[in-house]
């Protein structure tokens, strides 16, 4: 049986007590599920309030709510825990806060798109136009509407893809001195141009062609629109591929532009092709230089490139314009079709992305 000794002269060291568990009150520490039973006390304060102070709206039973959250957060944490993870925890809850703020009318949008568009929407409303149907009248369909959108859009998309794709690889891979600057500084002109500018642009320019209008000239100023989003994207793309693969390409004796068209191309041709999309998705709701440029159409035309067309915004715009009952379910039904289209085009973006994104190595 052995003893424990100690060394004369030497004092012995207190034994350390064992460490509480973590998340108890013992350890000064909130358990992580505080944050939703914080928000679940200020949800149903605030609704308390409200109803005492007899207060209708229910923005104002959330903005009450939201204050509440933020201070009881913070009270909260630093009567358990400390000054500084109270600091810490008032930020974290302020972020949630403005994200729910700026997340709440998207979402109350798209829920209103979708349950007064789903009432119209049908196989019907999809292959029909509004030939011969009055305002007033239950029938009629988008048919015309969808097939101008995807024509204007995609004549758009076939000029400043390449455009963009080309200005990009230059500022990039070329650009130096004053053009470059130039190039640069009118690409940050045209990212902020409103639509309707771009609009008067082409009006103009038919005007002094003799020019009729078609889907062609509302396509040139979705061009102008598209040009410099696509230059942007693709620029960061080609910003984002190592260095390292260039030098390599280079150090074999391969030419530059081979290097560009067979290594930094295809290692940001991802990126590229969701800031291609994106583009695509930013131009297809606009209406002011379709209004100017397209003139509108209740009949289906093919040929863009002759005669008047319609499209989705302009379409909306128009049964709005109507004012009857059924032509307000049209545009809504004609909103909850290009909210589609606007998330297909997002859904093959990061599908495109993430099938061409760079493989994990093991």
């Amino acid at each position: 049986m052995s003893h424990a000794t100690t060394t004369p002269g030497v004092q012995e060291l207190p034994t350390p007590a064992p460490a509480a568990p973590k998340g108890s009150l013992s350890s000064r520490s909130l358990p992580r599920f505080a944050p939703l039973t914080f928000a679940v006390v200020a949800v149903a304060l605030g609704v308390g309030i409200g109803l005492a102070a007899g207060w209708q709206s229910r923005v104002q039973w959330g903005l009450i709510s939201a204050l509440l959250f933020l201070a009881i957060s913070y009270v909260a944490t630093s009567v358990v825990e400390n000054q500084r993870q109270a600091r810490d925890r008032l930020a974290t809850s302020l972020v949630w806060v403005c994200f729910l703020l700026a997340v709440v009318p998207l979402a109350s949008l798209l829920w209103t798109t979708v349950s007064r568009g789903s009432e119209r929407l049908d196989g019907y409303f999809l292959t029909h136009s509004m030939a011969g149907v009055l305002g007033p009248e239950a029938s009629g369909g988008v048919y015309h509407a969808l097939i101008g959108t995807l024509e204007q859009v995609g004549i758009a998309t076939l000029i400043s893809a390449p455009l963009g794709l080309l200005t990009a690889v230059y500022l990039v891979e070329y650009g130096k001195g004053g053009l470059a600057r130039a190039v640069t500084f009118f690409v940050d002109v045209m990212t902020g141009i409103p639509s309707i500018v771009a609009g008067l642009f082409i009006l103009s320019i038919m005007l002094i062609a003799g020019l009729e209008p078609s889907g062609l000239m509302g396509s040139l100023a979705l061009t102008i629109l598209m040009i410099p989003v696509v230059v942007r994207s693709t620029e960061e793309m080609l910003k984002l591929v190592p260095n390292e693969l260039r030098e390599a390409s280079l150090a074999l004796g391969i030419p530059k532009w081979r290097t560009i068209l067979k290594v930094v191309l295809p290692t940001a041709i991802g990126g590229i092709a969701t800031g291609v999309m994106l583009a695509v998705a930013r131009i297809a709701g606009e209406t002011a230089p379709i209004i100017l440029l397209v003139f509108g159409s209740q009949l289906i035309n093919t040929n863009p490139f002759e005669g008047a067309q319609s499209s989705l915004p302009f379409y909306i715009y128009e049964q709005y314009k109507i004012g009857e009952a059924a032509s307000y379910d049209r545009a809504w039904a004609a909103a909850l079709v290009l909210i589609a289209f606007v998330m297909i085009l997002n859904l093959v973006a990061r599908g495109i992305a993430r099938w061409k994104a760079p493989k994990a190595g093991r």
